[in-house]
């Protein structure tokens, strides 16, 4: 009885040293440091490190509102659609899709039954003009000996002047086909009335032509130049000035922003959709962005304000406020309160919590924040 007394007494004397906080001779086990507010750290080989993604953040220009519907096309100041002014056959082609042509180059050969027509009608009148002209003379010196009457003097005068004017508009329609006046045959040369590039081509050999087609037979273009129209809606009107700075992105380039810069603001809203059409320049220098890609616009701030932009799978919500996790060493990340200033479908732009050129968590952020919640602080 005695020995099982001091045994109790023995374990009661332990448990107290314990509960108090004195290690014990058989504890050796140092006491843990207390943990930083908001930082977890993971050991190097902890399986949560494979669910982390890292990325380092850089600034981007702040804009003012999401992105907006738009779709590239040509640059109608540097855009020719060409088709022919005469009625022929195409005998000859001299340019293709994608060659670089220059101004007054021959695109096409057409024989033309006009052009004949046409050059025939400047040597008749060319040659009906000489002879009213020498009649007229003749009877202005008869006129002069009093031979003639006036009369026959003044009809001949009219009669010159008559034939003259023909003259110069057989030469002028000869002209506006586009030989020079005075040229032989029925060949018509189709030339480019701008330096670009063939862009586009309806023209095959032997295919008969006329004015009335309802397609070009060339589009000449620059294609380092192109227009973005944008589908403004009405709320949005405020917002946009000429001059205004514009992102443009476009899913062949994912990630990837073209510079942009309104050039004008249509001054009807459509009745049917609210919205008001807006066009941009774009400068498209390596010829990456192509005619007719659909693409998103983004108006953004007049004077080049900057923000940090992150992605917004690297954002936790709780309650009012955002947060984001940025590591600070490998294994350590420490959670940042964020103020944000715009938001976007994809990207979040923020204006104070975090500085560009810091690697910040954009996958497996709510896994951290799970973790450091679990974790006694």
């Amino acid at each position: 009885m005695l020995a099982a007394a001091m045994i109790a007494v023995g374990f009661v004397i332990a448990t107290f040293m314990r509960g108090s906080g004195a290690p014990s001779s058989g504890d050796s086990t140092p006491a843990s440091a207390p943990r930083e507010p908001g930082v977890i750290k993971l050991a190097s080989g902890a399986p949560q490190l494979a669910a982390i993604k890292v990325a380092v953040i850089e600034e981007a220009p702040l804009p003012l509102a999401e992105p907006l519907n738009a779709r590239l096309t040509y640059d109608e100041n540097v855009t020719a659609r060409v088709s022919s002014p005469i009625a022929g056959r195409i005998v000859r082609l001299d340019a293709a899709q994608g060659d670089e042509v220059g101004r007054g180059a021959a695109l096409a050969v057409l024989d033309s039954p006009d052009l004949a027509a046409a050059v025939a009608d400047v040597e008749k009148a060319v040659s009906d003009e000489a002879r009213k002209k020498a009649a007229f003379e003749r009877t202005a010196k008869l006129l002069e000996s009093d031979v003639l009457p006036r009369k026959d003097y003044e009809n001949a005068r009219a009669e010159y002047d008559q034939a003259r004017a023909e003259a110069r508009r057989a030469e002028l329609r000869l002209r506006n086909l586009g030989p020079a006046a005075g040229a032989r045959g029925a060949d018509f040369a189709l030339r480019s009335p701008i330096a670009g590039v063939v862009a586009d081509r309806h023209a095959n050999p032997g295919m008969q032509v006329r004015p009335d087609l309802p397609d070009p037979l060339f589009v000449i273009t620059d294609p380092t130049r192109l227009w973005a129209i944008i589908d403004l809606p009405e709320r949005a009107l405020g917002k946009v000035q000429l001059g205004r700075p514009v992102a443009i992105e476009v899913d062949a380039y994912p990630g990837e922003r073209f510079p942009a810069t309104v050039a004008r603001v249509g001054e009807v809203v459509d009745p049917a959709t609210r919205r008001v059409p807006v066009r941009c320049t774009v400068l498209n220098p390596y010829r990456r962005l192509k005619p007719e890609m659909y693409a998103r616009a983004t108006l953004l701030a007049e004077h080049g304000e900057r923000a940090v932009r992150v992605p917004n799978e690297a954002l936790v919500t709780e309650g009012l406020y955002t947060f984001a996790f940025v590591e600070r060493a490998p294994g350590e990340f420490e959670r940042r309160k964020l103020t944000l200033a715009f938001q976007t479908p994809e990207s979040s732009y923020v204006l104070s919590g975090l500085v560009a050129g810091e690697r910040v968590v954009v996958g497996g952020a709510l896994l951290l924040n799970a973790e450091l919640a679990e974790t006694p602080q």
